[in-house]
């Protein structure tokens, strides 16, 4: 078996189906898709049926008790029972390009890279043009670039990334996390020293609703603000452990922490920095006149 897909699923029934057909319309046909159920309760099941019955690639599995319930869990049962040499997440409410696996696996092939990122555009009632183009190679990423990915310059999404197995080889989501958790988990890989190709290239199409993460996290959900500072929290330690957190991106953690003050996060910054006496004053003073300068920026801005 070539490429496992993952997909975590909870009560998608109205969308799981066109989902797994646009899977079914792959040029590359040498794949599992491992379907794991969250503990919904709708008729998901009964939906996807008729498809597990006509194409044995699919497969259906309810997450155990083993995993904690939301995405992280649900996504390491899918690592634990691949058969690929290649991992892919799937989303159950959106749809793919029908040569995504086929392009992605021969990039990194050609290109002897860990994993492969590609690019993806929302749309909402009106399907997608899915025009094939030409493959056009943007850059590397790698821990040269772990900047790039923590400011999501370069966006890795959970379902823009084809990743050799190798990658999730030590490696797992941490189940904690119900916000960022593919953040936190890719820049660990990345400081592992993986490398990967991106492609300009746009091989799926995510759905705009608000019943998503995403979407409760700019609503300022608590639960995925919590979330997100302590993935931040993660990053932060494990780059000071691989000797990667450089002053630029202290300077960014710093800076996002002013968003955060309800959980205190810019304390819990520099617990985990535990830089010398006059470093600390320094940021400290940085932070405490971060919202002045903002605010100076801003009307600087405004008048140009």
């Amino acid at each position: 078996m070539i490429v496992t897909i993952i997909m975590a699923t909870y009560n998608r029934a109205h969308f799981i189906a066109e989902m797994l057909r646009s899977i079914q319309k792959q040029s590359f046909s040498n794949w599992e898709c491992l379907i794991i159920d969250d503990g919904g309760t709708d008729n998901t099941l009964e939906i996807i049926t008729p498809i597990l019955n006509d194409d044995s690639r699919f497969s259906y599995h309810s997450r155990t008790a083993n995993y904690q319930k939301g995405l992280p869990g649900t996504r390491n049962y899918g690592l634990d029972l691949a058969k690929g040499e290649y991992i892919i997440f799937f989303d159950d409410d959106d749809i793919i390009h029908p040569d995504n696996l086929k392009i992605v696996v021969s990039v990194i092939k050609s290109n002897n890279a860990d994993f492969c990122h590609y690019q993806k555009h929302s749309f909402q009632n009106i399907r997608p043009d899915m025009a094939t183009t030409q493959i056009i190679v943007e850059g590397n990423i790698n821990k040269d670039a772990i900047k790039k990915v923590i400011t999501q310059e370069i966006g890795l999404a959970s379902c823009t990334v084809l990743w050799t197995k190798e990658c999730f080889a030590n490696i797992r989501f941490n189940e904690s996390l119900m916000y960022a958790e593919e953040w936190e988990c890719y820049i660990r890989i990345i400081s592992e020293n993986f490398k990967g190709v991106i492609i300009s290239n746009v091989l799926y199409y995510n759905r705009k609703h608000s019943n998503s993460n995403t979407a409760e996290f700019y609503t300022n959900s608590p639960i995925r603000r919590e979330s997100y500072t302590e993935a931040i929290l993660l990053v932060t330690q494990n780059l000071k452990e691989k000797r990667l957190l450089t002053a630029a991106l202290k300077r960014y953690f710093i800076t996002l922490s002013i968003e955060f003050t309800e959980y205190n996060l810019f304390e819990k910054i520099l617990k985990i920095l535990d830089l010398p006496t006059f470093e600390k004053i320094k940021w400290k003073l940085f932070y405490v006149t971060l919202p002045l300068r903002l605010y100076v920026y801003r009307i600087k801005k405004r008048g140009l």
